[in-house]
């Protein structure tokens, strides 16, 4: 028996029993309806998260203070010799090699007074390397000037957001505004920029960093961020900077955050989850196959007498295996092709219904699933295709 006549024999016996053959394979098909629906949404949160993260630039280098390492405790009493960050710290940075800009980094939580409406929102102490720094733009006035840390200006640049939340549509630039009891003049207003994992971006004001230091009465910044020139290992500049800060502090009293590590790790996690929810939709698949072995068990049972015949006429053990695995693995193919179809279209409409929903289908892990389901039909017709192959013909024969 040739491959056409073996397909054209397992079409046939599918076929014939239609009911019985469309609850098999739609067993199959809902386990790859779920791992396709599954996925897309893992996949879908993937990305998001990955574009949330990335909005800012990829070329960013993080110094924090204190050094991050294993260890006990220090002991009570005995004060701590490291050095906290300086704006000369983010000024130096500057000059190394591939380096494009720095900006010092200061937050809290402030009142901002103006136009006799008051607004509780975060405030940020940066300088003028802060749009280069984290891909922003200003939409109307300019941003923060390149004034000495000493000499700083009281400057204030707001968000989207709080503009409108202040001064409605009226023009802000030149007006006062009153942030923690010191007084500042708004000189620019910052393009939208939208909300990164639940922060508001566009709610927040913008200030210099020694400002915002006198402020929060901080003696030392919260973080230095450096960024680089495309093309540059970001090892590299982490190892100059690494190498500068120890010189001005006289040993490793930071910590150096890459963002292209910490992508990668957060892409790694996200991986991981993606897997898992596919995984827990391959649960349905194994429920599928138990369903091909029950049919494909009663099949045999049904057509103990077809056995026979085939075996009269000459047909091998080899043959008769082949048969019954090739109707087995149809089975699943077709409903893994029907589960598709099914866990694409949802995946669309969930797209289509809520577009702000982060859904991405993943076609490596379709086509995955359809292998899957394939595999899964051809291990749950070996116990019965075997069984099929072993009957005794005569035997076979005089079944009823």
């Amino acid at each position: 028996m040739d491959l056409s006549d073996a397909a054209r024999y397992a079409l046939h016996a599918i076929t014939s029993h239609r009911l019985r053959s469309f609850l098999t394979l739609l067993g199959i098909a809902v386990g790859i309806a779920a791992v396709i629906l599954l996925t897309s949404i893992g996949e879908g949160v993937h990305r998001f998260v990955l574009a949330e993260f990335t909005q800012f630039g990829t070329n960013v280098i993080g110094v924090s203070p204190g050094k991050v390492k294993t260890g006990g405790q220090p002991p009570s009493g005995i004060p701590s010799t490291a050095r906290l960050l300086t704006l000369e710290d983010a000024r130096s940075l500057q000059q190394l090699p591939h380096v494009t800009g720095t900006t010092p980094i200061v937050w809290g939580n402030s009142e901002v007074e103006g136009n006799g409406r008051l607004r509780r929102t975060t405030v940020y102490g940066v300088d003028a390397y802060f749009p280069k720094v984290f891909s922003s733009t200003v939409r109307i006035g300019s941003f923060l000037p390149n004034d000495d840390a000493s000499g700083a200006r009281a400057f204030v640049v707001l968000g989207s957001k709080l503009r409108n939340e202040l001064f409605g549509s009226a023009n802000p630039l030149g007006a006062r505004v009153r942030i923690g009891g010191l007084h500042f003049r708004v000189i620019g207003v910052m393009a939208p920029k939208g909300q990164f994992l639940g922060i508001d971006l566009d709610d927040t004001a913008f200030v210099p960093a020694a400002r915002a230091m006198e402020v929060y009465n901080r003696e030392g910044l919260m973080e230095i961020d450096v960024t680089y020139a495309e093309g540059i290992p970001a090892s590299t500049v982490a190892a100059a900077v690494k190498a500068h800060m120890k010189l001005r502090h006289g040993s490793e009293d930071f910590t150096i955050t890459t963002q292209e590590d910490m992508l990668k790790t957060l892409s790694n996690i996200l991986d991981i989850l993606t897997m898992a929810v596919g995984a827990l939709g391959g649960i349905s698949l194994l429920v599928g196959g138990v369903g091909i072995v029950t049919i494909m068990t009663i099949a045999v049972a049904e057509r103990k007498q077809e056995i026979g015949l085939l075996v009269a006429l000459g047909a091998r053990q080899h043959t008769i295996l082949g048969l019954f695995l090739g109707e087995s693995v149809l089975l699943a193919a077709l409903g893994g092709l029907f589960g598709l179809a099914l866990g694409v279209g949802l995946a669309q409409l969930i797209r289509l219904v809520l577009p702000e929903f982060p859904v991405h289908t993943p076609w490596n892990f379709a086509v995955i699933a359809e292998l899957m389901a394939a595999s899964i039909g051809l291990l749950a017709g070996v116990l019965p295709a075997r069984h099929a192959a072993r009957l005794d013909p005569i035997d076979a024969l005089r079944a009823e």
